[in-house]
């Protein structure tokens, strides 16, 4: 049997960093589902599909390969073959992802080889709604969050980092609307799950976030 650690918490609670630090700790596989729906996103953007064009989504869905590789502690993104690791992170994907994924084609296409992947393996799965759909039985579900003005600050030091220089306010409406839509959207909202542990990481740096999940982790996984 897998043991499956769930991950799931909105944009700039740093899902991403935390899932990658537990993954070295303690050898769990590293998923970051999000990459997946990027990938169908920026494949839309390349095409020149809307979210509102159904049939033409349909037909990229049905085409698309998606891999997630891991080398050196590190994981890359393949984008029917080629590797779109950081394309899959531009403003423009950004922007558009939160409506890719609320649509049902997408996610049902998805969601499937999100679980396969977890048949086989020991995970640690990060995303939105995995402990809600993906992974309802997760050994453990965890739950990051914090304020929406620190997850506009820290996306908007993410940008800077990236020589990307968008106002903070601009910044933190983004943030906001994209909250608004994975919240409320019919397919697979945007919810904590019942039984997931709460982080607030709003006054926590990374490391004490990622002490306390190892914690929690490494007193119900037993090798």
């Amino acid at each position: 049997m897998s043991f499956i650690v769930a991950i799931d918490g909105p944009a700039g609670t740093g899902k991403g960093t935390v899932t990658k630090r537990i993954s070295e700790r303690t050898g769990l596989i590293n998923i970051d589902t999000g990459a997946m729906y990027r990938c169908v996103t920026l494949e839309c953007i390349n095409k020149g599909v809307s979210v509102d064009e159904e049939s033409k989504i349909k037909q990229v869905l049905e085409n698309i390969d998606i891999k997630l590789i891991h080398e050196g502690g590190n994981q890359k993104v393949f984008l029917n073959g080629l590797d779109v690791s950081k394309e899959i992170r531009t403003e423009k994907v950004d922007n558009l992802v939160a409506k890719f994924a609320a649509l049902k084609i997408v996610r049902d296409k998805l969601t499937p080889i999100q679980q396969k992947i977890g048949q086989d393996n020991d995970i640690v799965m990060e995303g939105r709604d995995i402990g809600t759909v993906v992974f309802p039985n997760a050994d453990i579900k965890i739950f990051l969050d914090c304020s929406l003005e620190e997850r506009a600050k820290r996306r908007y030091k993410q940008n800077l980092g990236k020589g990307i220089d968008t106002p903070y306010e601009e910044v933190l409406s983004s943030i906001i609307e994209r909250h608004k839509l994975e919240t409320e959207r019919e397919i697979a909202p945007f919810v904590k799950p019942k039984d997931a542990i709460l982080v607030d990481t709003t006054n926590m740096n990374i490391e004490e976030v990622v002490d306390e999940i190892e914690k929690i982790i490494r007193n119900a996984w037993h090798k």
